[in-house]
């Protein structure tokens, strides 16, 4: 996935001169070719993380389109104040792409975990927020960035994530349907469609039929297709790699209470708990010890259905 992200940005700047890259932290050859070609247009800014937001920002206040790409717990926790005040405020086009979003760097510890930035980012106005689920949707994700206006926040998989989405377009602000069912909705983002997808099947031999809501917009939130399919629908569970608390389970939950559904609405959010982990692992032996996996939406969606 950051693979297919950076060269995109490669081929946005070979077609448009306002396109500027801001490395930080990153490893050696990192877009060289892009350095060789385009050397005014390139720059790598050491671990300074601050510093690079606040040089993106005062680049797009001239006109640039700025992208910058470092390590997504660093760009969200140590950048905040920059995000707020030096880019968003201003709504300046800036284009944040963060790596290893929620536990990619698990092993790495709570340093290099990014598990509440989906919360943190989403309150900041003017931002718009995308967690793709693969490299072929960030493929399709891109060239809608270069005419975007405002700033954009990327979060990112670990990369060689499965291909799991299908369509051949995107658009901002567009969730996607990956089932149709009358007893449960799934509403996920980024990699956790593969989780949803695993978890339908599971469901279906079970004989419990699910919608499965794929957002890769985080903000702004399809509000009208996540009703419209809850409304058709006896519960729903939100699947994220993030915290629960004021992430896309809390936003979902948001949509859900403001549209005063005529009929009650069981919900569930699965994610990361309000707790610091004492565990050690993999991203996957972090999702199977807190539940971002099918077998557990099953169990969650059969104990709402029993009430």
């Amino acid at each position: 996935m950051r693979k297919a992200c950076l060269e995109q940005v490669y081929e946005l700047a070979k077609k448009d001169k306002r396109v500027v890259f801001i490395g930080s932290d990153l490893g050696a050859g990192t877009l060289c070719h892009f350095q060789e070609e385009m050397p005014d247009r390139f720059f790598m800014e050491g671990i300074a993380e601050g510093h690079a937001v606040g040089m993106a920002s005062g680049m797009a206040h001239e006109g640039k389109i700025v992208y910058i790409n470092t390590i997504q717990s660093f760009l969200t926790r140590r950048c905040y104040e920059q995000i707020v005040l030096d880019a968003c405020l201003h709504n300046l086009n800036v284009r944040f792409i963060g790596n290893g979003g929620g536990l990619v760097y698990a092993p790495l510890g709570p340093t290099h975990w990014a598990t509440e930035d989906l919360s943190i980012l989403r309150v900041i106005p003017n931002l718009t927020i995308l967690s793709p689920a693969d490299a072929e949707e960030m493929v399709r994700i891109m060239p809608h960035t270069l005419s975007h206006p405002g700033p954009i926040f990327i979060r990112l998989g670990k990369g060689y994530d499965p291909i799991v989405t299908k369509e051949k377009s995107f658009k901002v602000g567009k969730a996607y349907s990956y089932g149709e069912g009358k007893d449960v909705l799934l509403v996920g983002c980024g990699v956790t469609l593969g989780v949803m997808q695993k978890a339908g099947e599971m469901l279906a031999k079970e004989g419990i039929e699910a919608s499965i809501l794929h957002t890769p917009t985080v903000k702004p939130l399809d509000a009208e297709m996540i009703i419209s399919k809850a409304r058709n629908t006896s519960c729903v569970i939100s699947v994220e790699e993030n915290t629960i608390l004021g992430g896309l389970g809390g936003a979902v939950a948001e949509i859900l209470a403001e549209a005063c559904l005529d009929k009650p609405l069981r919900f569930k959010r699965i994610g990361l708990p309000d707790t610091f982990s004492a565990h050690y692992g993999s991203q996957l032996e972090h999702f199977a010890h807190i539940g971002i996996t099918a077998e557990n939406i099953l169990c969650e969606a059969q104990k709402l259905l029993r009430k």
